[in-house]
């Protein structure tokens, strides 16, 4: 009995996995038909597999040698040759087989024929990828070139007004524009109600509803007719330029008065550009330009943001301020980008100003003193319905002197530059002009809007304003003297 249960045991264990009609009608021509299959999914990995080598090329370390070019291409070969002859060794053993299936082999021959020809060509462009790829060093290089971008940042460009080639000198004013300040605190006003005075803001003012109106205030009870530009701050300086030059045309027509322009930081920039471009036009109605805290040259805060090749591009510093100003303050990335050195060297290759036109350019630097630090500035105001007759303004400070203070000591550590925290006192002397070099410590906001904490006994923004004012007059009524000697 139990050898008779041996030789069953014998008889399954002898007995093929795969029996003959199994063969001929169920796994091999499953295994046959799937061979295209399989062929194509290793060709969709092997593309795969290039297309993420292209996207990560960057970060490769060493490019693909040529024993690794020959061994790709023996891959290729191998892959190809491999299927074709497994293919024709199926062919001949299963021939019975097929020969019954007359409408599969054509389509899996073109199948085949496809898989094989995509299969090189993307072992093809995989050796291709491979070799475009950079090496170590290259890569190494090419980050030792943005560390030493960012480092050395705006080194060479601060000051490079000074250093060009065919500026013309300035001259400088500072002690008369003192004699001028301290006659104003003592009540002598000599600015002329034959002119008027438009006061053009700097960026992001439309945000500061506060921004040159106590100049305004104090200009209109001397009886002066003063104008503050409604300009959209925030756009480029050509832009600017063109509605500056409007509000020029509009006010001289409108009055028959010449206009005497100060510019607040870039306010500065775009009135001076307004001049630059369209002074045949404009030539016969301005008296004079004044330049507050202007980068007319550039400004390394501007540039170092948005210089290219930097370790910042890491982290898309430059799309992050596009945000900010594009969808937060609802401006244009190209009114900052118009104040980089980069910009203004364009710019001025192609614009200059006048030369008989007066040109005066007022910088400071900012105090960086623990009472700086503390003290607010007073940007806007806030009406709350305390009362029943009369709402009660509160006024909205905002540490200003602070911000201004850390730009400052940070520019003067990376630099050794002295600034008002955003604009370098180089950078602000306009060739040709009569600066006023002020020793007293005035940051970049102080001049529009006021401190809850002013001293009684310096001049106010207002005051500084008139007395810039009154040097420009000064300064026009010395170039027309000059140009009529000359002609003469």
């Amino acid at each position: 009995m139990e050898a008779g249960n041996n030789n069953d045991r014998d008889d399954e264990l002898n007995q093929p996995l795969i029996n003959d009609n199994l063969r001929n009608e169920g796994l091999i021509p499953q295994l046959f038909t799937s061979m295209p299959a399989l062929n194509g999914a290793a060709s969709y990995l092997a593309e795969t597999t290039s297309y993420i080598t292209r996207c990560f090329s960057d970060f490769s370390a060493e490019p693909m040698s040529r024993d690794s070019v020959v061994n790709a291409e023996e891959l290729a070969t191998f892959s190809s040759s491999q299927t074709d002859s497994s293919l024709r060794a199926s062919h001949s053993t299963f021939s019975e087989t097929l020969n019954g299936i007359t409408a599969s082999p054509p389509i899996q021959a073109g199948t085949m024929r496809t898989a094989t020809q995509v299969s090189s060509q993307n072992a093809s462009a995989l050796m291709e990828s491979t070799n475009t790829i950079p090496n170590g060093t290259s890569l190494f290089q090419g980050l030792m070139e943005r560390a030493r971008r960012t480092v050395r940042g705006s080194a060479d460009d601060i000051g490079w007004l000074q250093r060009a080639s065919g500026m013309p000198p300035v001259e400088d004013g500072t002690k008369r524009f003192t004699d001028i300040l301290d006659n104003i605190r003592h009540g002598v006003h000599k600015l002329p109600k034959s002119m008027v005075y438009l006061l053009v803001p700097g960026l992001f003012s439309n945000h500061g509803p506060l921004y040159f109106v106590n100049t305004k205030l104090s200009f209109s009870k001397m009886g002066l007719a003063c104008h503050i530009a409604k300009i959209h701050s925030e756009s480029s300086v050509e832009k600017n330029a063109r509605e500056i030059k409007e509000y020029i045309e509009e006010i001289y027509w409108g009055c028959n008065k010449r206009v005497l322009l100060l510019g607040h930081s870039k306010g500065g920039v775009d009135a001076a550009a307004a001049l630059s471009m369209y002074w045949p036009e404009l030539k016969d109605k301005v008296a004079g330009l004044a330049l507050a805290q202007s980068p007319y040259g550039g400004s390394p805060i501007a540039s170092d943001i948005l210089r290219q090749g930097q370790l910042g591009d890491y982290v898309n510093v430059r799309k992050m301020m596009e945000i900010l100003i594009c969808n937060v303050i609802k401006g244009d990335l190209q009114a900052l980008e118009d104040l980089t050195y980069e910009k203004r060297k364009e710019f001025l290759k192609r614009y200059q100003l006048p030369k008989e036109l007066p040109v005066v350019s007022f910088h400071t630097e900012a105090g960086i003193t623990p009472a700086v630090l503390a003290t607010l500035s007073h940007v806007a105001h806030a009406e709350l319905p305390l009362s029943t007759n009369q709402p009660t303004k509160v006024p909205v400070v905002m540490p200003l002197g602070a911000a201004m203070a850390a730009c400052a000591q940070l520019l003067h550590m990376r630099y050794g530059e002295k600034s008002d925290g955003l604009v370098t006192r180089r950078d602000a002397e306009v060739p040709g002009s009569v600066v006023v070099r002020p020793t007293r410590k005035l940051d970049h906001a102080w001049m529009v809007y006021s401190s809850l904490n002013e001293d009684p006994s310096e001049g106010d923004a207002s005051q500084v304003c008139e007395a810039l004012l009154t040097l420009l007059v000064e300064v026009g009524q010395k170039t027309r003297h000059e140009l009529t000697m000359k002609d003469e």
